[in-house]
């Protein structure tokens, strides 16, 4: 007898799931960025560029040129601008959405929400970053576009953990933004008394100044680096621990 071969084919790579879980990645981060920025994304990030824009034109029209301390502020000040609304406002948005209730109707989801949320929005900032950082480096200045996101990245996470943590716990997007304006330039205008201190938001760890050696700055920026970070962590964790108070969130 002649035994009958086995024609049975080898599954193909499953394609079609790949590309359908990308997809409703997509919609998800898409449907999530409505909700965060409030429909107005696009105006965020073009505002970003023309604040970019502004500072290197001031530069030039100064004839000062755009160093690598000059290419920090640039990406602290875009930043942050893309950081502030959605921090502050985010909780405001899920109430006037009436997604907060949906949130709220599963365990522990809103901590996942948030978090993802907040993730979601240091990773677009991070890659407006590194473009805007791509094209100074190439068309001014030449230096580490790693190591300049990550030194920026400091002073972003306490911003905007602060402001998130602010924003559950006045649970109003005006009243943040109106309470971290005004802390803001009560900073600046006490940014020389504070300046050598640990918690200085507005720290330039390019601009070291001649009266220090290099060793005493590289000491001064790790820790300056080292409270900001503290700091963002617990003002994080106290944002997502802020998320229970389901009566006062929702009142």
């Amino acid at each position: 007898m002649v035994k009958k071969q086995n024609n049975i084919k080898p599954k193909l790579f499953p394609l079609e799931g790949i590309v359908g879980l990308i997809m409703n990645t997509l919609k998800m981060i898409r449907y999530n960025l409505k909700i965060i920025f409030g429909n107005r994304f696009i105006y965020f990030l073009l505002s970003a560029i023309a604040l970019t824009l502004l500072i290197v034109g001031v530069n030039l029209f100064n004839g000062e040129a755009v160093g690598e301390a000059g290419v920090y502020r640039i990406l602290t000040l875009t930043g942050a601008l893309l950081l502030f609304y959605p921090a502050a406002f985010g909780i405001q948005s899920d109430k006037d959405a009436r997604t907060m209730e949906i949130i709220f109707g599963i365990p522990d989801y809103r901590y996942r929400v948030w978090f993802l949320r907040l993730m979601l929005i240091y990773a677009i900032s991070i890659f407006v970053m590194f473009v805007i950082a791509l094209l100074l480096r190439y068309t001014f200045e030449s230096f580490s576009i790693s190591l300049m996101i990550v030194r920026v990245l400091f002073p972003l996470a306490f911003l905007g953990f602060f402001t998130f943590y602010l924003s559950t716990v006045v649970r109003s997007g005006n009243a943040t933004a109106a309470i971290v304006i005004v802390l803001g330039i009560i900073l600046l205008i006490l940014s020389d008394e504070i300046s050598k201190s640990y918690w200085n938001v507005f720290f330039n760890p390019y601009e070291n100044p001649s009266d220090k050696s290099e060793l005493v700055w590289r000491a001064l920026t790790t820790k300056n680096r080292i409270f900001l970070g503290a700091g963002s962590i617990v003002f994080l964790l106290g944002g997502l621990m802020n998320l229970q108070r389901r009566e006062k969130l929702l009142g």
